[in-house]
């Protein structure tokens, strides 16, 4: 019971890696506010712990960010665990992006992620200690194919924690940045429809496609993110700031 009587936040809560670490955050005794943008999966989360509490959010929204995360501490302290974990992840060819496409992404991916970290930080007293946790991706350390708006946005997050690191350095917060590779999750599952119909192959075909984005060629599972995300979160990580944590099967 590590984090008991401390409140975590973590957006894109209702799937995925945010789901899996919010549950374990609950576990370890923390009251942890789940944010996104759909009212069901949120609750069908919140209905799994005591201690998981839905928040209809859209990180795309100034004012539903900053409301939402003042409700929140209102309801339940400080935010002192905050896992910027809500994203898109869309893909074409460079030339075949529009603006409408690159805004789409820089507003959620990263717009976004300045949002709810500024607003985390601002429910802090001065001496509170502070966990801020973004969640980039292997994007954010090299480039992908036929993704540069989500590349970018993935780069831009890290810069946002080495920035941040620098700046609160004289108080108890720190800025890391998680990048996993491909991930067994729905964002990663949604993409298999287009790529058996592009490359000809069935579904494991597809996976397999995915898989060889890590050195390890196997998709990752959510429990390997959760795991290092629960360690940044830890005190024995006290010392870990303005890092990028790359979970990819291997050397990037």
């Amino acid at each position: 019971m590590e984090h008991a009587g401390k409140h975590a936040l973590v957006t894109g809560g209702g799937t995925g890696i945010g789901k899996d670490v919010a549950i374990a955050l609950a576990k370890a005794g923390a009251d942890v506010t789940i944010t996104g943008r759909r009212a069901d999966k949120l609750d069908e989360v919140a209905a799994l712990h005591e201690r998981l509490h839905p928040l209809v959010m859209d990180v795309s929204d100034e004012v539903s960010v900053r409301d939402g995360i003042a409700a929140a501490a209102k309801a339940r302290g400080p935010v002192q665990i905050c896992i910027a974990n809500a994203g898109i992840a869309e893909g074409k060819p460079f030339d075949q992006t529009t603006l409408a496409d690159w805004r789409r992404t820089m507003v959620t991916n990263l717009d976004g992620v300045f949002l709810t970290v500024q607003a985390a930080l601002a429910t802090l007293g001065p001496e509170d200690a502070g966990r801020m946790i973004v969640i980039s991706s292997i994007a954010g350390v090299r480039g992908l194919k036929n993704a540069v708006p989500y590349t970018v946005s993935k780069h831009g997050v890290i810069g946002l924690i080495h920035g941040l690191s620098e700046e609160y350095l004289h108080r108890p917060i720190t800025f890391n940045a998680l990048c996993p590779g491909y991930v067994d999750t729905a964002i990663v599952r949604n993409q298999l429809p287009g790529l058996m119909k592009r490359f000809g192959v069935d579904e494991d075909g597809a996976i397999a496609a995915i898989a060889k984005g890590n050195r390890s060629r196997q998709l990752l599972q959510v429990d390997e993110t959760t795991s290092a995300l629960m360690w940044l979160c830890s005190d024995g990580a006290r010392s870990i700031n303005g890092q990028t944590v790359e979970i990819s099967g291997g050397q990037v």
